[in-house]
């Protein structure tokens, strides 16, 4: 099994952070400090991501049996951001003795778009995988900035962003490709219809990458998740507008 590295801030509950796609758990750092005055914090970069080991099979059940193994606690709170969002739902579906609640950022269940679920048009994550072949680094880049892309503090975001994914290694290509991989094809919907534990999705308004139409989507799926939606907020929302995204998480106490 590939060694996980993990960090923990605080004491008290323990709540566990899933990072999104090309980056690694230090994009939480100052975040997840904030939290550590609530939770028992423990941040994990995914593997072949950050300090993590890269896996032989990097399937979504291979990822997240890789994070089950890791967790040092029995019991938890699960956040997850993006495409850690996707692996978040799958581990708490198969865990569900263990994940007491769900908090879900910048997240949709099935990320591509279809005829029946709102989403990112497959052709910009099949535009990405190409480039990766291509060139690494620019190809993150180009990420990062439709990240921010139409926010008034878009520039200094980007700044920070890119300040933050070059603190540790970047991610192994494989692991790149995979992460793509499950957020153009996986679906964890059914998955999150069954969960009985409490669910929380925060959306930005301003999101490039997950529409917030999803959030009428979430509704009719399961009546029972909390939604809520930020309105002057894209995809990084808990770096842009770290304040409302802590009272969310804080407020319902799930």
């Amino acid at each position: 099994m590939s060694r996980l590295h993990y960090q923990i801030f605080g004491t008290g509950e323990p709540l566990v952070m899933l990072h999104g796609w090309a980056m690694h758990s230090g994009i939480w750092q100052s975040f997840a400090e904030r939290l550590a005055e609530h939770y028992q914090v423990i941040c994990i970069d995914l593997p072949g991501h950050g300090y993590s080991e890269p896996l032989a099979e990097n399937s979504l059940a291979a990822i997240t049996g890789a994070l089950l193994e890791a967790i040092p606690v029995s019991q938890f709170k699960l956040l997850g951001w993006s495409l850690g969002a996707i692996l978040a739902v799958d581990l708490a579906a198969r865990a569900k003795d263990r994940v007491t609640g769900l908090m879900l950022l910048a997240a949709n269940p099935c990320f591509v778009a279809n005829e029946a679920w709102p989403g990112v048009d497959a052709a910009v994550l099949e535009a990405f995988a190409g480039q990766l072949a291509l060139d690494v680094r620019q190809t993150l880049w180009r990420f990062l900035a439709l990240q921010v892309t139409g926010l008034d503090n878009a520039k200094r975001l980007l700044v920070e962003l890119r300040q933050l994914l070059e603190s540790r290694p970047f991610a192994d290509p494989a692991a790149l490709q995979a992460g793509l991989a499950i957020l153009e094809y996986g679906d964890v919907r059914f998955q999150l219809r069954d969960l009985s534990c409490p669910v929380l999705v925060i959306l930005g308004a301003q999101d490039k990458l997950v529409p917030v139409a999803v959030a009428d989507a979430y509704q009719q799926l399961h009546p029972a998740i909390e939604i809520r939606v930020l309105q002057k907020s894209g995809h990084v929302a808990f770096l842009s507008d770290p304040d409302q995204v802590l009272q969310y998480l804080l407020a319902e106490q799930l």
